[in-house]
């Protein structure tokens, strides 16, 4: 199915803002990569801040489905999952299109909390660690969010690591990191589970 004017400038903005930076692409550039102009550009998006939120926006749409489809597909159990999280992250991050994750690259360049697309990267990683949280939950974690939380610095940190030095092993060890707290998360309830059950028999 060939694509709309839209769906081409958004695309050709989408390739830009990630492998060139978002303050570094200009608008220019984008209506020649989309082999359109200008006045046509602005007709769908009236700025170019329009034009980085509906990038943002649809990546965010597009990896969610696309990550949840990849984790699903290497693990059938909560936990399994959690780990799975790290497995997909890793071979995400070995293709050579890699430049870090686009919400903490756009996060970065717009730093103020105030700005909107600061503010659709900070939720973008807000539904992301809701989705960790979950498993945890499933899993039978004590702290789901507490857990969700430490994994999701522990992606994040990689991620960054992986940016600055390409096939660094930072998901491997961000893995094996996750591996650690996720039992810790479980032992606090299989521990707690005990400790209530003996104080029953006695």
């Amino acid at each position: 199915m060939s694509l709309t004017l839209q769906e081409k400038i958004l695309q050709a903005a989408s390739e830009l803002f990630y492998s060139q930076g978002i303050r570094a692409t200009g608008v220019d550039a984008i209506a020649k990569a989309a082999n359109t102009t200008k006045m046509s550009l602005y007709k769908y998006f009236p700025s170019k801040d329009d034009l980085v939120l509906a990038f943002l926006r649809k990546r965010d749409e597009d990896f969610r489905v696309w990550f949840a489809d990849q984790v699903n597909g290497r693990a059938d159990t909560p936990k399994a999952k959690l780990l799975a999280v790290f497995d997909v992250i890793g071979e995400w991050m070995a293709i050579p299109e890699f430049r870090g994750c686009a919400f903490i690259n756009a996060a970065a360049e717009f730093s103020l909390d105030g700005n909107p697309v600061h503010q659709v990267s900070a939720e973008f990683y807000e539904h992301f660690r809701s989705y960790i949280a979950d498993l945890a939950e499933q899993s039978g974690s004590r702290s789901p969010k507490t857990l969700a939380l430490q994994l999701s610095l522990l992606i994040e940190g990689a991620i960054v690591s992986e940016q600055m030095k390409r096939h660094s092993g930072s998901a491997e060890q961000a893995k094996q990191a996750a591996i650690i707290l996720i039992e810790n998360s479980l032992r606090d309830i299989s521990y707690t589970s005990s400790t209530h059950n003996s104080g029953e028999k006695q």
